[in-house]
């Protein structure tokens, strides 16, 4: 099982990582494929934690999981937008706005901490219930070229040399990694802090899905992008019957 989990972790790193290549290497990804991405992701990851994650947090946490859940929501919270100012997933176009060696630091550092939680997530997931944990799995690779192509878009846009950038993105794929050696670890502690720290981590993707994904597809003027997040809850049910089938 800690191998199957650390390949599936080296998977979502490998994604963030090829989302930076595709800025650094000067090639173009198309913004509504991004934004497709997103979609769909937010779409999928929000029925998966309605329909699944929170429903199991209670079932297996008991009286404290709603108090996780919460705590897994502000801590992500309080990260990503009180110790940094600005995040938000693609590629950066507002140059103007990124342009201090600060302002891509502190967009690194939540990165990094945000691919923590996704490597934790993924990690506890699969110990808590694998069918479930591969689900979240999915979820996140969805995300994870968008979230590569904004780190090196945002160094890139600062100043910063593509070896520079390069670095950035393989050290928050790394975080990934880290993140899945933590919920590792803390399930060879204890099956009760796994069933805490599952619904620590139910708060975590309610908060990526509903507050990192879907504010940032609201601004696109596509009426397609509407459309793709039912279907990322079609592809979610239909993922959900292929697996437990």
């Amino acid at each position: 099982m800690t191998v199957t989990i650390i390949g599936y972790a080296l998977l979502a790193a490998l994604a963030e990582i090829t989302g930076s290549v595709l800025v650094i290497g000067r090639k173009r990804w198309p913004a509504r494929v991004q934004e497709y991405l997103l979609a769909l992701s937010a779409g999928f990851l929000l029925s998966l934690v309605f329909v699944e994650l929170v429903p199991e947090a209670l079932k297996g946490g008991g009286s404290e999981a709603p108090l996780l859940m919460l705590a897994g929501y502000a801590v992500l919270h309080f990260f990503e937008h009180t110790v940094v100012g600005h995040l938000h997933f693609g590629e950066e176009t507002h140059h103007e706005v990124m342009v201090s060696r600060a302002a891509s630091f502190s967009t690194f550092l939540g990165l990094f901490i945000h691919a923590f939680f996704d490597g934790f997530t993924i990690a506890v997931g699969m110990q808590f219930d694998f069918t479930l944990g591969l689900m979240v799995f999915i979820a996140v690779l969805l995300h994870k070229i968008p979230e590569g192509l904004t780190v090196a878009s945002v160094m890139l846009s600062a100043k910063s040399k593509r070896t520079t950038a390069m670095a950035a993105s393989v050290a928050i794929g790394g975080a990934t990694l880290i993140g899945a050696l933590a919920g590792l670890v803390l399930g060879g502690v204890s099956i009760r802090l796994v069933s805490g720290a599952f619904a620590f981590s139910a708060g975590i993707a309610t908060y990526v899905g509903a507050s990192d994904l879907i504010p940032e597809i609201n601004h696109s003027r596509n009426r397609v992008i509407p459309m793709l997040v039912f279907a990322g809850m079609v592809l979610f049910y239909f993922g959900k019957v292929l697996l437990e089938g």
